[in-house]
């Protein structure tokens, strides 16, 4: 089959598993049988002609909103009118949320919201979105529409704005992110010329987006396959310096995402921000974190990833190592282990590096092996005593590597009860 322009012989998605499920098929069928159209739309169909994972289906209909509402009620699905003057309500069937939304054609934009107007001209309504490889639509049959020719830019891996980039990116300046984001999830070469021009040209823009959504499209950013070769585009053009401040080093992004795939990791994006960010003081930090707007566990987590530690290091006592796990925790010693070996410039392969980082699976912090009621059996009072028994026991405990010998536990615990009855 082909476009409707003719330019491209498009794949069929019958019979792909999200598109015949039940779920899928009670909200196509319910509102076709109204006598309205309703096909899939953006990511799901995209991801779905790249062979990637398809999440959330998002379904474009020629019906009003009150007739989405009244046909699929009518079905026994769940209607909720989550935006009804942009013409969506989410539908659940079964389990699954699909939201749903009439064609429609922007008026006026601002920011994230636009004024719109309802129609039926499938073209209109793509001409509205932001790239031609998220402008295709899929209906119920698997038949792929492509009202603007977008399908040669997808099997390319090519990430263009539809029409006019600058005006894309005018009607929401998020673009930018979403456009970088794109190209580091989607596309095989360098970021389109003409969206990197217009990106540049109005990156002041911003400046006006709030730090959530900018936290959002960074992190999904961060996380993607080409995470560091585009983020390498963007600090050479001055943007990452608008988002996270300046002195910023792609280097050691790109070393830690070398090591990510050497050891079998899944990206981590607020790992990668770190590495991003470089050896930045304190306060730098938490003005990145209250800039993106990160929430207290991941600022807290972005903090701690900038503290160095002997531990951290291959040629360190691995005594130091268990001691820190034991502290703070194996994901922070893991954190700091990715983070110092990012820093010294030693290969992704580097099999001290390695041990290093694989200790914390090795090794299981245990239980400290005394309690505030151990003291009271041994005849200390109740009282501050107790705290600072305790304390003391487990420095010394921690110190010696974590004994279990029962004759040596007792003698020290005696010692220091000892003490502190004088």
């Amino acid at each position: 089959m082909t476009s409707e322009h003719g330019e491209a012989t498009l794949p069929s998605l019958a019979g792909a598993m999200w598109l015949t499920s039940s779920e899928t098929r009670a909200v196509l069928d319910a509102i076709r049988a109204g006598g309205f159209d309703a096909r899939v739309v953006g990511g799901a169909v995209r991801n779905a002609l790249m062979d990637a994972p398809v999440k959330d289906l998002d379904i474009a209909t020629t019906a009003l909103p009150d007739d989405v509402v009244r046909l699929t009620e009518a079905a026994g699905l769940r209607a909720v009118p989550t935006g009804l003057t942009h013409g969506t309500v989410t539908v659940i069937s079964g389990r699954q949320p699909f939201e749903v939304t009439t064609l429609r054609r922007d008026i006026e934009t601002f920011g994230r919201h636009a004024r719109v107007t309802f129609t039926t001209d499938w073209a209109e309504d793509a001409a509205r979105r932001d790239f031609t490889l998220n402008a295709l639509y899929c209906d119920a049959a698997g038949t792929v529409h492509d009202p603007l020719g977008g399908y040669p830019d997808l099997a390319a891996r090519r990430v263009r704005f539809i029409g006019s980039a600058e005006e894309r990116i005018r009607e929401d300046y998020l673009r930018i992110l979403r456009f970088f984001r794109f190209t580091a999830e989607y596309a095989d070469g360098p970021p389109d010329a003409a969206g990197l021009d217009a990106s540049v040209a109005l990156a002041d823009g911003l400046a006006q987006l709030s730090g959530e959504r900018i936290r959002a499209e960074i992190l999904r950013l961060l996380a993607a396959p080409r995470a560091a070769e585009v983020v390498s585009v963007m600090a050479a053009v001055g943007i990452v310096d608008r988002l996270i401040g300046d002195q910023c080093d792609v280097r050691l992004l790109a070393r830690l995402a070398a090591i990510e795939t050497a050891l079998g990791l899944s990206p981590d994006p607020l790992l990668r921000l770190a590495a991003l960010a470089g050896p930045k003081p304190g306060d730098a930090r938490d003005a990145i974190a209250g800039r993106l707007r990160l929430s207290n566990a991941e600022a807290e987590r972005l903090a701690r990833i900038g503290l160095p530690d002997r531990a951290f290091r291959p040629e360190t006592d691995a005594r130091e190592a268990r001691a820190y796990i034991y502290r703070f925790g194996a994901d922070a010693f893991r954190d700091g282990v990715l983070m110092a070996w990012t820093a010294s410039g030693a290969p992704a392969d580097d099999p001290e590096w390695r041990q290093r980082f694989h200790l914390a699976e090795r090794w299981t912090a245990p239980e400290l092996p005394v309690r505030g009621s151990d003291l009271l059996k041994r005849g200390l009072a109740e009282g501050p005593a107790i705290g600072r028994v305790v304390r003391a026991f487990e420095d010394w405990w921690i110190t010696h590597d974590f004994p279990s010998d029962k004759l040596e536990l007792a003698k020290a615990l005696s010692d220091l009860v000892k003490a502190n009855r004088n």
